[in-house]
């Protein structure tokens, strides 16, 4: 009777325990210190630039909540053919990102409804978010803007020089004027102490998103902007590359007024140019505010932050004296739809830690250097770094027109890697610039239909 008894107890306090643990709450972590919860998070990131700093957000988060943040970066240029190989896996990523409304549509089978998540509650501008009816299957964590950046330094140093062709650098607002600018620039680099007026044109494959995509968005935002194109609609499937000339203008200006001859631009990468700014042997150099922390991080750097300025990439086009920089986002928060619920809870919980917490915040401005649409941020959170001030200033700066990131509705990773192997193409003289166009034109027909 004894024995029986005992083992009565025994089950009793089995299932009570059992109860006791059976709530929606996360579990706690035996070892993790009371509150923290147990369970691990696979984040596939897309900018290879700021990978080392998402391991020290891992390291945060994990001794803040216990719960582990695995992140994998792919290669430059190669996300959406890991991701395509990751999903395939077991293990799949739970949070990863898309690029927009095209590549919802590729991904579509694994975005999970974001739109009762806390992050999305926080969303600013709820218009900028992946949404399908009532649905929501992006959040956007970052707005971004490029141009052309150059150094305030060496402009003041070239206007001191006689026969300059400005006063002020605010008199460049046009092609007209920054090609007269760079051309002075190049005869007189020797005085000016400079290789080039533009830092290198990085064509080495997959290295070349600048052209093929970043460069290539002004002229196709004016082709769908002045045409009345319905970004949502078939139309976007074929371009007739209208603007394909105001594209030479500048690619050309790049290509001949830079620190390395055309011909050798093959073998150049993004780190180059961006070594090159920042040891001041160029002016200018086209990229985007992530670029301050690989300015800043280049070993014997010259270049004063507050001597990094923006200016927008002036092409020929009409009325473009009031065009502002390339301001959006292809930067979405989407959570796999086909992980387990706990999973992708956790997911969830990881990002709006990162743009709500003291600990997350404090990485998405100081390292991450991060222009957050979230209302979580005061005005004493936001990015200080120069680059970050200056996206801001221009997005603010009253009669000027922000340049769209139509480029994400750019056929697919096919077409930008044909458009750059052509652009180097054309760059070594292998290739006239008709058949290019011709090209572009039939790729980007080509690859909307696959």
């Amino acid at each position: 009777m004894k024995k029986l008894l005992s083992v009565l107890l025994l089950t009793a306090m089995t299932f009570s325990l059992a109860a006791c643990g059976s709530t929606n709450e996360p579990a706690e972590s035996a070892d993790s210190g009371e509150g923290k919860s147990t369970g691990s998070i696979y984040y596939l990131n897309f900018k290879p630039e700021i990978a080392p700093v998402y391991e020290k957000i891992a390291e945060a988060y994990e001794a803040e909540t216990g719960v582990k943040l695995n992140v994998v970066t792919a290669a430059s240029g190669t996300y959406e053919q890991t991701l395509k190989s990751e999903m395939a896996k077991a293990d799949a990523p739970t949070l990863f990102q898309i690029n927009g409304p095209k590549g919802y549509a590729s991904w579509k089978e694994y975005t999970a409804d974001l739109s009762n998540t806390e992050l999305y509650s926080h969303l600013t501008d709820k218009s900028l978010a992946v949404t399908d009816g009532d649905g929501v299957y992006g959040i956007p964590y970052v707005v971004e803007g490029y141009g052309i950046i150059y150094n305030n330094a060496l402009i003041n140093k070239y206007i001191a020089l006689p026969g300059a062709k400005i006063a002020s650098v605010d008199e460049i607002n046009n092609f007209e004027t920054l090609k007269a600018v760079v051309e002075d620039i190049t005869a007189k680099k020797d005085e000016l102490g400079v290789k080039g007026a533009f830092a290198s044109t990085s064509l080495k494959p997959g290295e070349d998103w600048r052209w093929q995509t970043h460069l290539a968005n002004v002229p196709v935002y004016y082709e769908f902007k002045n045409n009345n194109i319905d970004l949502a609609s078939d139309a976007t499937k074929e371009i007739k590359f209208e603007y394909a000339e105001n594209y030479k203008n500048i690619f050309d200006l790049y290509i001949n007024n830079s620190v390395t001859e055309p011909k050798l631009l093959g073998s150049k990468q993004v780190a180059d140019s961006m070594a090159e700014f920042a040891l001041g042997q160029c002016v200018f150099v086209q990229n985007g505010n992530w670029a301050w922390s690989q300015i800043n991080e280049v070993a014997g750097n010259v270049v004063k932050p507050e001597d990094i300025k923006f200016m927008p990439i002036y092409t020929g086009m009409e009325g473009e004296e009031n065009q502002g920089l390339c301001t959006g986002t292809e930067n979405f928060y989407a959570i796999n739809a086909k992980a387990s619920e706990e999973d992708q809870k956790l997911a969830a919980d990881f990002i709006y830690w990162l743009f709500s917490s003291d600990t997350g915040k404090k990485f998405v401005v100081e390292e991450l250097n991060f222009i957050a649409p979230f209302d979580t941020f005061t005005d004493a959170e936001k990015p200080s770094d120069p680059l970050a001030k200056e996206v801001i200033k221009w997005m603010e700066k009253e009669g000027t027109t922000s340049v769209a990131w139509n480029f994400t509705v750019f056929p697919n990773q096919t077409f930008k890697d044909n458009f750059g192997a052509s652009l180097l193409q054309y760059a070594q003289g292998s290739m006239s610039w008709d058949d290019l166009v011709t090209k572009v034109v039939a790729d980007w027909k080509t690859e909307s239909s696959n």
